[in-house]
Formats: structure tokens, C-alpha cells, sequence
């Protein structure tokens, strides 16, 4: 099943997508609510729609879409050992994958207030190095009987509801001077996240998934019709329920939270394939440029970059006399 939220005559709708259609869940439920119910209680809300007269289907054609859901958190990974390879040789001059990397998958807080849709205007902050992240987001459902809290990972994957594209925009100019104080990423992250153009639900790709929980569906990233990168999301090096399990470890995951897969190999962004030529190439993205994401399975996201927004100076730290005392 696909969920997805809409904008149609001036007001905002939540519902399935039914081939070329959209309609609203019955009894005005949202997103949220589907979401905290589970995944298990879908079948019963798809029978209760089914058997609805008055149900009634708008073409997608005649609809806006928005992100599918309002984030509880987001939490992004970074799971790709050919993108580490890459981005690192961008930084450090050399590829490096450090050793700890392979303990534990993880991940940052990004901005669950700076969300957008497939079709919407991405409006940088001034930058010389955009980057676009070709990413799968996993979207955490309600589980009967599990508050979400110290997961095993078999556990945790139950509460995968299901799956999204996940585009974490990055200008990495400012993210690379944000983590030589290191803390962030911040600010070179947190100005837009692409999540679209729906939610898939986790039980369409059953049948796809391996021994392991992995996901061996198709992801490809094009920039003005130019396809830059490609790869495999079973190239990740946790599955999903082990992302979820040590994101749910001494804390909890929620109904509504989005977990990012981390960037893609092999062209999943600009700076992995900068750090492999040591040079900017292909050119960082500018105004008017078009990045489109396709992933198997679940459809795809374009967004068209816009001006660079304006923002009012900070001024640097002041040297201060650390004094102890008033004077």
C-alpha cells in the first residue's frame, strides 16, 4: 500500500494511493494516527475504506503533493562503506574508512522542521559546494505490546511501517567547517530534507527482502537528466532492523520517526565522486538545477534548486577576559 498527504482545493488531505488516485482515509484520520496504529492494523482500515459509498477518488494528476508524513525525529544514517571511502578522500585527501565505523551504524539528528515534498523549491544557504544524498528512509509504526524502547534488532524491524525516498540536501562547505569544532553536522545539513513521494509499506517488499533483512531494490540519482549515481540499498552495511535497534538502544523510537539509510555508493553524492577525482567533478549544484531520485519500488522525487536565501550576519565569538569575579 502507498500512504501519502496532498494539498487539493486549498486544503490538505491524508490518505492511500490507489493507482492513479488518491483517497482520504475514512473517519478523517491522519498520517499520525495510521502510523501509531501500526502496520498490522492497515488491512482493517483498507477493508473499512473499501466499503465506504461515499469514498471518493482525486487524480494524482490534480493534487500537490506533500511530505507524507510530519516527523517525530529524524535520525540519519550513515550505513555505506563505498560513500565513507569516497567522502573521506573529499576531506582528508586519502579514503579512509576509520575502524570504528564498523562497530555500530551511526547517525545524526537532523531537522524535522525543515522537511519538503518531490516538486518543492530547495532553498539553500549561501554555499559553493550543494550536494544532494541519495538516501531510503525507513518510517517507524506503532507495535502492540512494544513501547519502542532497547530493541533487538529481529524486534525492531517489525517496527519499520515502511519506506520513503530520503534526499538529505548537504552544502558541504559549511558542514566541513561545523566538524573541525567537532560537533554537527548543523547548519551545512539542516536547511532541507526531501521525503517522497509517499510511504510504502513495509510488506510490499517482503518478497525481496534476503536471509539477513537486507534490500536488494534499485536506486538511482540523475541531475538535469543526467544519471550521476546508482546503486543498491542491500549494499548497506546494517539492515534497517539493526539501524532501528540501536536507535531505539537506552532511548526509544517513536510512530512517526524517519531513519535515513546514509548516502548511497558509487554517485549516491557529489563529494563522494570529488573525493575519487580530486576535483570538484562533477560541478557542485547551483541555481536552476534539477535532482531527480528513483527508487525501485517506490517511485521517485525531483526538486529544482532556488536562490540562496538571505539571512542577517552573526558576529564571531568575542575574546572574552574569563574572569571569575565581578568586578
Amino acid at each position: 500500500m502507498r500512504i501519502a498527504r496532498w494539498m487539493h482545493d486549498g486544503a490538505v488531505a491524508e490518505g492511500f494511493v490507489i493507482g492513479d488516485g488518491v483517497v482520504p482515509f475514512p473517519r478523517g484520520l491522519t498520517v499520525g494516527d495510521v502510523l501509531a496504529a501500526g502496520l498490522a492494523d492497515l488491512p482493517a482500515l483498507a477493508a473499512e475504506l473499501e466499503g465506504d459509498a461515499a469514498a471518493s477518488v482525486t487524480p494524482l494528476a490534480d493534487v500537490r503533493l506533500l511530505a507524507p508524513l510530519v516527523p517525530a525525529s529524524v535520525r540519519d544514517f550513515v550505513a555505506f562503506e563505498e560513500h565513507v571511502e569516497g567522502v573521506t578522500a573529499s576531506v582528508d585527501g586519502a579514503s579512509h574508512v576509520a575502524d570504528e565505523w564498523y562497530t555500530f551504524p551511526t547517525f545524526y539528528f537532523t531537522n524535522p522542521h525543515s522537511i519538503i515534498a518531490t516538486g518543492d523549491e530547495v532553498r539553500p544557504p549561501s554555499t559553493g559546494r550543494l550536494d544532494f544524498e541519495l538516501e531510503v528512509g525507513a518510517v517507524i509504526g506503532g507495535v502492540a505490546g512494544s513501547d519502542g524502547r532497547d530493541l533487538a534488532p529481529a524486534e525492531a524491524a517489525r517496527h519499520v511501517f515502511g519506506y520513503t525516498i530520503f534526499n538529505d540536501w548537504s552544502a558541504r562547505d559549511i558542514q566541513g567547517r561545523e566538524m573541525k569544532v567537532r560537533l554537527g553536522p548543523a547548519k551545512g545539513k539542516d536547511f532541507a530534507t526531501t521525503l517522497g513521494p509517499w510511504i510504502v509499506t513495509a510488506d510490499e517488499f517482503d518478497g525481496l527482502l534476503d536471509d539477513e533483512g537486507f534490500l536488494p531494490i534499485r536506486m538511482e540519482v540523475h541531475v538535469n537528466g543526467e544519471r550521476i549515481g546508482h546503486d543498491l540499498l542491500s549494499n548497506m552495511g546494517w539492515p534497517f532492523g539493526d539501524l532501528v535497534a540501536y536507535a531505539s538502544r537506552d532511548s526509544l523510537v517513536v510512530p512517526g520517526d524517519v531513519l535515513g539509510s546514509g548516502t548511497a555508493g558509487n554517485g549516491g553524492c557529489l563529494a563522494e565522486l570529488w573525493g575519487r577525482a580530486g576535483e570538484l567533478t562533477p560541478p557542485p549544484l547551483v541555481e536552476g538545477d534539477e535532482v531527480l531520485m528513483r527508487v525501485e519500488g517506490i517511485g521517485e522525487i525531483r526538486n529544482v534548486v532556488g536562490r540562496a536565501r538571505p539571512v542577517p550576519d552573526i558576529p564571531p565569538a568575542r575574546h572574552r577576559s574569563r574572569e571569575r569575579e565581578r568586578a
